[in-house]
C-alpha cells in the first residue's frame, strides 16, 4: 500500500469489498479507480462508474478493456448515482477535484458532491464504506472540501466511523487528503434485540 491518499483509500475499500459485490466510482477519471474496483469484485460483481467528461470515460474504457474487465460507465454527474445503483452497495470512491491533464475549470461540486454522498450513504450495506479524497488549492477545492469534512462530522457516530487521513508532512491547506465513512455493523445485543 501507498501511504499517500489514494493508496490508503484503496486499502479501506479492499477490506469492505468481497467478489459479487457491487461499488461505485463517483468520479471515474482516468478509470484507476475503476480498474481497481473492477478487479476487486470479479466477473460476477457490478461496478458504476460517472464522469461528465467523454475522454474520461473513454480513456477508462481503453484501460478496462487493456485489463479484460469491464464495468458500466455514465456521462453523467455522481449526483446521478441514486438513480442506476440500488441498496446493498459495499463501497463508493470519490477522488474529487478535475481531470488531470484536462480543462482544469471543468471540476466536482459541492453542490454535486454532497447529494452524492448523501445517496451513496443511504444505499450502503452493514460494514460497507465511502472514501472521499479532497484537493483543496484550487478554485472551488476548498469549499468543496471544508463541505465534505462538515457532512462527515455531522454524521451519526453510533451508524458511522468517519475519519480524516492526511500527510503531517504534507503542505497544509493545499496538500491532498483523505476522508473515510464507514458503516458500522449493527450487534444484536446479549438479549437478541
Amino acid at each position: 500500500m501507498k501511504p499517500d491518499p489514494l493508496g490508503v483509500a484503496r486499502a479501506l475499500v479492499a477490506g469492505w469489498v468481497l467478489p459479487g459485490d457491487t461499488v461505485v466510482d463517483a468520479t471515474v477519471g482516468n478509470g484507476h479507480d475503476t480498474l481497481f474496483l473492477a478487479k476487486l469484485v470479479g466477473p460476477t460483481g457490478r461496478v458504476v462508474g460517472f464522469d461528465v467528461q467523454a475522454a474520461a470515460l473513454a480513456a477508462t474504457r481503453q484501460r478496462l478493456q487493456a485489463a479484460g474487465q469491464s464495468a458500466e460507465l455514465h456521462e453523467e454527474s455522481h449526483a446521478a448515482l441514486p438513480g442506476y445503483v440500488g441498496p446493498g452497495l459495499a463501497a463508493a470512491m470519490f477522488n474529487l477535484g478535475y481531470l488531470p491533464g484536462a480543462n482544469k475549470a471543468v471540476t466536482t461540486r459541492r453542490e454535486e458532491t454532497l447529494p452524492a454522498l448523501a445517496a451513496a450513504l443511504g444505499l450502503l450495506r452493514p460494514g460497507g464504506g465511502i472514501t472521499i479524497v479532497c484537493y483543496p488549492g484550487h478554485e472551488g477545492g476548498d469549499a468543496e472540501a471544508d463541505a465534505v469534512i462538515a457532512w462527515a462530522a455531522g454524521l451519526p457516530p453510533k451508524e458511522y466511523c468517519a475519519v480524516r487521513c492526511h500527510g503531517l508532512n504534507a503542505a497544509p491547506g493545499t496538500a491532498a487528503f483523505l476522508i473515510a465513512v464507514s458503516s458500522i455493523p449493527r450487534k444484536p445485543r446479549p438479549d437478541g434485540r
